[in-house]
């Protein structure tokens, strides 16, 4: 069966093939616009499952994705149901728990579900007048000199539909960018990195939180590492990041309170020593990978976003706010050119690699930083330090994880002045330092002096000079 996308107005058709975050946010980005909008997911409508498939990872909102929601009027819609975290909340495994800002006073990020997510995102995306939904079609192939799709609807029939513009929001496993595969000229990369990730549930106590809900909390463990982020019915989703070794090495029921009594004790009482038993082998250690690919886009017909163009681990918390700021990113270019796609598609691919790129490397760098560092002393003193000097030159010294979190400052351009500002810091501590050995130099050398002159002074008078 073959039909057109395209309506009886002949507006542009947008096909987003992806009915994930960064696929219905997308949709309702071009229906705005006035495009008519297909959106095609293989999974069914996620509304009305019920058991939803998929990734469960909690998800940190920032300023990126905030901007992004606002721009389509759901800031505060979706605001509303998160839980902000002000700070990081490290656990020692002597019990004590320090916290660690985020920024400044009123600065936060917010605990979202994804799902809860996903299904406002897709009631937004419908109430557009120009949009269509279509669920359980799996895009089985697509021609990127006419923009034939070719779908598999869950009967095994087959549907073709032609549209302008395929937008692949499909995930880090992009059907859509199968085809970019066979184009010379396509750089592509994946990266799985040797830890897996554990999903627990830490239950309410007495109806109530079981432990401080405005924060991130993080067991560091050096080479492995647990967090916990609330949800609004007071439970903390705990992921358990380690090497899939480790998880390996768990066989039995007595050994996982024995592994988490030695280094998680503080949460057994929490979480409760049947639940954990039970739902660590409810599920196997599921596996992270990282993508990379260069360019976006094929023509004008094809652009990626989200995870099918850059997907990152999740230890920076951007890979949704990154998502989410492509589909504002293109929005503003598709303002520069007029809605050209010829010159739009191009200069996404020129403006984006680079910082998508940029996050996917630091999410890398931010697993070692969260695991091992924040416990050390030195951290610590070094975000204190930071945060000071940022009080006292705000437009001088920023922190990374400020711009990368509460502005827009492009990704690579925040790790081009991180590299500056560590340039800077270092000279201004060995400055301090310089000056530290001076002044203890001089004092020494006053001493001497004053010293001296008693002495000459007592000889004057004994010898009467």
């Amino acid at each position: 069966m073959e039909r057109s996308a395209s309506r009886q107005s002949r507006k542009k058709v947008v096909a987003v093939v992806g009915g994930g975050l960064v696929g219905a946010l997308n949709a309702c980005f071009f229906a705005k616009r006035g495009f008519d909008v297909e959106l095609f997911e293989s999974r069914e409508d996620i509304r009305r499952a019920k058991i939803v498939k998929g990734r469960s990872i909690n998800l940190a909102l920032s300023h990126r994705g905030r901007q992004a929601l606002k721009h389509v009027g759901l800031e505060e819609k979706i605001v509303a149901q998160g839980i902000p975290m002000h700070a990081r909340m490290i656990h020692s495994l002597d019990g004590k728990q320090s916290p660690i800002p985020y920024g400044r006073k009123g600065q936060y990020i917010l605990s979202v579900d994804r799902a809860n997510l996903n299904k406002e995102l897709l009631t937004a995306a419908e109430t557009y007048p120009n949009t269509k939904m279509n669920f359980d079609h799996k895009l089985q192939d697509w021609n990127a000199e006419t923009g034939l799709m070719t779908f598999v609807r869950l009967d095994g029939s087959k549907e073709q539909v032609k549209a302008d513009l395929i937008v692949g929001c499909d995930g880090a496993f992009s059907a859509v960018r199968k085809q970019f595969l066979r184009r010379s000229r396509f750089d592509y990369s994946q990266t799985y990195i040797p830890h897996g990730y554990m999903e627990l549930t830490m239950p309410p106590i007495n109806g109530e939180f079981a432990m401080k809900p405005n924060y991130l909390h993080i067991w560091p463990r050096n080479t492995f590492m647990m967090i916990a982020l609330p949800n609004l019915d007071k439970t903390f989703t705990c992921t358990l990041f380690m090497p899939f070794e480790d998880f390996e090495k768990i066989t039995t029921g007595d050994e996982v309170i024995e592994f988490f009594q030695k280094y998680f004790p503080d949460t057994i009482p929490l979480i409760g020593a049947d639940t954990l038993q039970r739902d660590y082998f409810r599920l196997p250690a599921q596996a992270m990978v990282s993508v990379k690919c260069n360019p976006y886009h094929i023509g004008d017909t094809c652009v990626l976003m989200g995870d099918a163009a850059h997907a990152v681990v999740p230890f920076y918390g951007q890979g949704m706010n990154a998502g989410f700021e492509d589909c504002i990113v293109f929005d503003e270019i598709m303002d520069q050119f007029n809605e050209d796609f010829r010159a739009v598609l191009p200069e996404y691919t020129r403006v984006r690699v680079p910082d998508d790129h940029a996050i996917a490397d630091l999410a890398m760098y931010n697993y070692i930083e969260m695991r091992a560092h924040v416990n050390s002393k030195w951290f610590i003193f070094r975000k204190y330090v930071d945060n000071i000097l940022h009080f006292f030159m705000p437009k001088t010294i920023i922190p990374l994880y400020t711009m990368v979190t509460f502005t827009r400052t492009r990704y690579h351009e925040a790790v081009k002045r991180w590299h500056w500002q560590n340039k800077v810091k270092y000279l201004e501590k060995m400055c301090f330092y310089t000056a530290l050995h001076l002044s203890t130099v001089i004092s020494k050398v006053t001493v001497l002096s004053e010293a001296a002159l008693k002495a000459a002074a007592t000889l004057s008078k004994q010898f009467s000079i």
